[in-house]
């Protein structure tokens, strides 16, 4: 399979799995969704680290099986393409971009759909779509911009231009530089951390933080309004107050 969801300690790793680069075909965008969508419903997943290796994380796009698809093809794929990366984006749990080597194109776009990106110091990122006459079509021109903002995110796609991870890093592109050796290491650490956490209380972060950046302020508000009084229905808080009144805050477990 060329993307595979190993599970370990509350962590589900979508590893992709196409050497040498990782290109993300037709076949692995299908399978990138499919798990995806697996991972958001397991109650044994409550984190989520994807992964391309120790070398590379995507260099993109299948450029030769691209090539031989014409406009009629590319209407019918085009939907499908993106939805498979939106599967990645609504995973509602938080999840963590293991990024070493090459994340470009579609690499750069499924980063993007990360919660939280973990660079290595040899990551370069990009979105090189406009070198072959095209742009990102897998969500680049809307996820970038909302990342690092439209100026800065038009300079990266006007261009083509890739940059590396210390540069992505000043962008907002990336979060964290490390020792390419130890990428997986922080993402893994970064996502058992938070699988410890109050499963329900971080999917309504996530969904009315994301709801809130894909609309109106008031319509934001109401999210987060709902989820937040809903979850004082939860376990979770019952235990997260009672923990906080009788031993001080940051000691509840809510597992």
């Amino acid at each position: 399979m060329t993307v595979n969801l190993e599970v370990a300690e509350g962590v589900g790793t979508l590893r992709l799995d196409r050497p040498p680069m990782n290109a993300l075909d037709v076949a692995t965008q299908d399978r990138l969704k499919e798990l995806a969508e697996e991972a958001g419903r397991r109650d044994d997943v409550r984190a989520v680290v994807i992964y391309g290796g120790e070398k590379v994380f995507a260099a993109g796009a299948d450029i030769k099986e691209m090539q031989a698809m014409d406009h009629a093809a590319m209407v019918l794929r085009a939907r499908a393409l993106q939805e498979s990366f939106t599967a990645v984006a609504r995973i509602p749990k938080p999840v963590v971009a293991a990024v070493t080597g090459y994340a470009l194109g579609g690499g750069c776009e499924l980063a993007l759909c990360a919660d939280y990106r973990i660079a290595g110091d040899n990551a370069k990122l990009g979105q090189p779509e406009i070198l072959l006459g095209l742009i990102p079509g897998a969500g680049g021109t809307q996820r970038l911009a909302r990342l690092i903002g439209p100026s800065k995110a038009k300079d990266l796609i006007f261009t083509g231009r890739m940059v590396k991870a210390d540069e992505a890093r000043d962008l907002g592109l990336v979060d964290r530089v490390v020792a390419p050796d130890q990428v997986y290491a922080e993402a893994h650490a970064w996502a058992a951390k938070l699988a410890q956490g109050p499963a329900i209380a971080l999917r309504a972060a996530k969904e009315s933080i994301d709801t809130g950046l894909e609309t109106d302020i008031e319509t934001g508000l109401a999210v987060e309004r709902g989820w937040f009084a809903g979850l004082f229905a939860t376990e979770d808080r019952e235990r997260g107050m009672r923990s906080f009144v009788e031993e001080g805050p940051g000691k509840a477990k809510f597992l």
